[in-house]
């Protein structure tokens, strides 16, 4: 079993599990149908084609830089002119995320090549979300999911890094797909089974939430202490 890591990073990313209608909204992170999605599409596949393997692999996301909640206020035409309903679709903005996949060494090796020169061009959830840097970040054929989620570098914005100079240390949330040993999880309807646009399938899959640690590179390299200064001593007595 290998492991590909990725980092998901750009201005705008969208990663919708339960958007109906007019109203289209994000997860906090990255969802596995959207991941896989990305992966079927560097690979060359139609939306129409099998993707039971790619579901198959293992899923997980570390949620280096969570971003910001930002929602659009959505309005368009046809090219008649007719306009279209109005819409909110909600973006997560300057987010950063460690993606990792698990599986067969010859699947992910496969998939690793196809990620660094992809078939149809990768974006993050949506089409409009382009990302800002390079995806791929490489491959770990000697490590479980978590433990390599968990010893991947801190990848957030140096400017997001900076302003947590304070902090020796960042602590990260973790969320992975949960297996049969994990007992009672959260669910979310992201296990993907068909992206035929004529009927989308997904089912229901468990997530485990953990957390790690890792080294703040921008750290100041001093720890601050309390300074030994008493500002009311020159207001006691005679």
């Amino acid at each position: 079993m290998s492991v590909l890591l990725l980092q998901l990073a750009g201005p705008l990313q969208s990663w919708g599990a339960a958007s109906r209608f007019a109203r289209r909204s994000t997860e906090a992170a990255p969802t596995k149908s959207g991941a896989i999605g990305l992966l079927a599409a560097a690979l060359g596949r139609q939306r129409c084609d099998d993707v039971s393997d790619l579901v198959a692999l293992r899923f997980g996301v570390r949620a280096d830089q969570p971003g910001t909640l930002l929602r659009d206020y959505h309005t368009t035409q046809r090219f008649t002119g007719e306009s279209l309903p109005v819409s909110e679709r909600y973006y997560l903005a300057d987010a950063v995320f460690v993606v990792a996949v698990e599986g067969d060494s010859q699947l992910i090796e496969q998939l690793h090549q196809a990620v660094r020169d992809p078939v149809f061009l990768p974006y993050l959830g949506r089409r409009s979300c382009p990302p800002a840097r390079r995806l791929e970040l490489g491959v770990e054929h000697d490590k479980a999911l978590e433990e390599a989620l968990k010893e991947q570098k801190w990848h957030a914005a140096y400017w997001y890094q900076r302003r947590h100079r304070r902090q020796p240390a960042i602590r990260l949330n973790i969320l992975l797909e949960a297996i049969a040993e994990d007992g009672p999880t959260d669910t979310l309807r992201d296990q993907p089974i068909s992206f035929d646009p004529r009927h989308r399938q997904y089912a229901l899959r468990g997530i485990r939430q953990t957390w790690t640690e890792v080294p703040n590179p921008a750290a100041d390299s001093f720890t601050a202490t309390r300074p030994n200064h008493d500002p009311t001593a020159l207001l006691g007595g005679a």
